[in-house]
């Protein structure tokens, strides 16, 4: 290969490289900046309260989040009542309950200390909160949509970066304290006379035993809103009285609206993170190669002898019985099975309802990334993500149908009926129940991540709506289409299948093949990992779109090279063994979240356990049916493809 034809390609890797960096610049479309005047209220709205790691050693003690205005938690109300904050569909999904607030934030107006309200704690909220303090929860609040967070910094890249949440309380081994003072570090950005916007908020709360007095400031004998006062703890055994208080300073910033988000979004250890997925890149790259490179070698010459062999006239042979031997010989491997391998599989209407489903999440999930890739999913639209997918998969039934119907068809298959009944049903129906009692757990423990039944209804409504419709449309369509014909005959008599070596037997098959796509994604998935379980902001989508092409290759290549050795000792069940050993991925994706909860979790409870296991095993099935899919099909181009390239009388 020359020097220029690399030039493409390298010009493509160094966008796709870069694609993390030029994603953070765009935002999507209609979110339009705010500008505000001097001393005019800005909003600052609260969202759930949900488990970041506890402040001792970063271990994630819960998987529960709790309203903001949990009667529990005792926080300042705003008059008359808390207004909902409209939520788009994806952000109810993940769990976002944002309300209204009663703090007052006037632009580029200092306040040192604020009273909002006097509190008393009973035994039973005191011992509720400060079991929420030992699990590391943290409060949510937006200014002007942006989150309010904790300023630290990064010791690997020495780069000060922005912590969304603050901590409830924090543990001193002995006692809980609770922050009940809070310093609100507001920074703006002028844009023209008399217009400011907010472009960072960072929060220093504080516990701090403060006393309120008849005038409704905050005061106390050893300080403004008592600090250097004694931190306030809650009493488990009597009632104690609590005073929420709040300070705002405004700082001006040279950072522009368009670029506020930077500080939140960051990449810890990065170096790390390259290398790894530069090396996951290079050992699949070479994987990809090597398996190919061997089968199409291989092919070529089973072919070319396959062709060689009935070019030649058994008749104007020597006659000797060693020709005749050798060529009985030399027509052997894959090619023995050609009356088999086009055999209708087992279980043909399940397998078909799983591509179907497969191939829409495909989809789905290619253009969920190339459009976060390209900004369209900025994470100042808060829920975009989540409205995005669900949208997307419920669009996209039409491809489901259609997939599924032509596969089926290509199987003699004869319960049409319920082919298109079951394709827009099954899968989403399984997850759709599987999530609803899922749902029941949050419902008892009163957290706010639990979707309202009215949400509930919204999706049932989506998708009998829309996505049953689409998906009966794509099946009508399909079995219209021409069933795909095979290239050879099928025997009527099938063929006795000799016995396998113990490497390929389902169970071992499985297990080695379906490692290597687990691996292409393996660096990735820690990430996606941390951003769901510790609410952190997800947003390195130029790796993730990397890791994606990496494991589609590798599915599709092992799954074929698998497929290929088992044709060659004369076994042509290869339909649901393609399927389950590219599945078989999600296993391994369901072991790390096993690992996972191990090092990074300590979920004490049943409830917590029953969660995290539910939705990891739901996260599973769903890449199960994904691999499966990209597995199976490609396996049967494969297979299409050699049993078409030779003679066959």
């Amino acid at each position: 290969m020359r020097l220029r034809d690399l030039a493409p390609s390298a010009a493509l890797l160094a966008t796709l490289l870069a694609a993390p960096e030029l994603s953070s610049a765009f935002y999507l479309p209609g979110v339009a900046p705010n500008s505000y005047s001097t001393e005019e209220l800005v909003p600052l709205t609260v969202n759930s309260l949900t488990p970041v790691g506890s402040n001792k050693d970063g271990t994630l003690r819960s998987v529960v989040a709790f309203d903001y205005y949990n009667p529990a938690f005792h926080f300042c109300r705003p008059e008359p009542e808390p207004r909902p904050v409209a939520e788009s569909l994806g952000s109810i999904l993940f769990g976002d309950r944002i309300m209204t607030s009663p703090f007052e934030l006037k632009m580029k107006k200092n306040e040192s200390c604020k009273t909002l309200c006097l509190e008393k704690f009973d035994q039973k909220s005191s011992h509720f909160v400060n079991r929420r303090i030992a699990q590391g929860f943290a409060l949510n609040w937006l200014v002007d949509s942006l989150p309010a967070g904790q300023l630290f910094e990064d010791e690997t890249t020495d780069t000060k970066v922005y912590s969304p949440g603050f901590a409830l309380g924090r543990n001193d081994e002995k006692y809980m304290h609770l922050n009940n003072h809070y310093d609100i570090w507001i920074d703006y950005h002028e844009v023209s006379e008399d217009k400011f916007r907010v472009v960072g908020v960072i929060v220093q709360p504080d516990s701090r035993k403060t006393q309120a007095e008849g005038d409704g400031n905050a005061a106390h004998n050893q300080g403004l809103c008592g600090y250097g006062s004694p931190p306030m703890t809650l009493n488990e055994i009597g009632e104690t009285e609590v005073t929420w208080t709040y300070g705002v300073y405004w700082r001006p910033s040279d950072t522009a609206w368009a670029t506020r988000w930077d500080k939140y979004l960051h990449v810890f250890d990065p170096k790390i993170h390259w290398f790894s997925l530069i090396n996951s890149t290079i050992i699949v790259i070479f994987l990809t190669i090597t398996v190919f490179s061997i089968l199409v070698r291989a092919l070529r010459r089973d072919i070319q002898r396959y062709n060689r062999l009935d070019s030649i006239n058994l008749d104007d042979l020597s006659g000797t019985s060693a020709a005749v031997e050798d060529g009985i010989q030399e027509d052997s491997g894959w090619k023995l099975v050609h009356g088999d391998v086009f055999r209708t599989p087992k279980h043909t209407l399940l397998l078909s309802v799983f591509l179907g489903n497969g191939a829409q999440l495909f989809v789905m999930t290619g253009f969920t990334i190339v459009f976060a890739l390209f900004g369209f999913l900025s994470p100042s639209n808060r829920g975009s993500l989540g409205t995005t997918m669900v949208l997307l998969f419920t669009f996209l039934g039409f491809i489901g149908g259609y997939t599924s119907a032509r596969v089926y068809k290509s199987f003699n298959g004869e319960k049409w009926k319920m082919n298109i009944i079951l394709t827009p049903t099954l899968v989403p129906g399984a997850v759709f129940v599987t999530f609803f009692l899922l749902n029941l757990f949050l419902w008892a423990e009163r957290s706010s991540g639990a979707v309202p039944f009215t949400t509930m209804l919204v999706l049932v409504g989506i998708w009998f709506l829309i996505s049953v419709p689409l998906s009966f449309a794509g099946s009508w369509v399909g079995f219209r289409q021409p069933a795909i014909s095979a290239p050879v005959r099928t025997n009527q008599i099938p063929r006795q299948i000799p016995p396998t070596s113990f490497y390929m037997r389902p169970i071992p098959s499985m297990l080695l093949v379906g490692v290597l796509p687990f691996g292409a994604i393996f660096v990735e998935l820690y990430f996606i990992m941390s951003s769901i379980w510790f609410s952190k902001v997800y947003y390195m989508f130029g790796f993730l779109f990397l890791c994606y092409g990496l494991m589609i290759i590798t599915c599709a290549a092992v799954t074929i090279l698998m497929v290929y050795f088992l044709l060659c000792s004369e076994n042509y069940h290869w339909h649901w063994r393609a399927f389950m050993t590219a599945g078989a991925s999600a296993f391994y994706v369901f072991l790390n979240a096993l690992f996972y909860w191990i090092a990074k979790l300590q979920l004490g409870g049943f409830v917590g356990g029953v969660l995290y296991v539910g939705y990891s095993l739901l996260i599973s099935f769903l890449f199960f049916i994904l691999t499966g899919s990209i597995g199976f099909l490609a396996s049967w181009a494969f297979v299409q493809k050699i049993y078409g390239s030779i003679k066959i009388d």
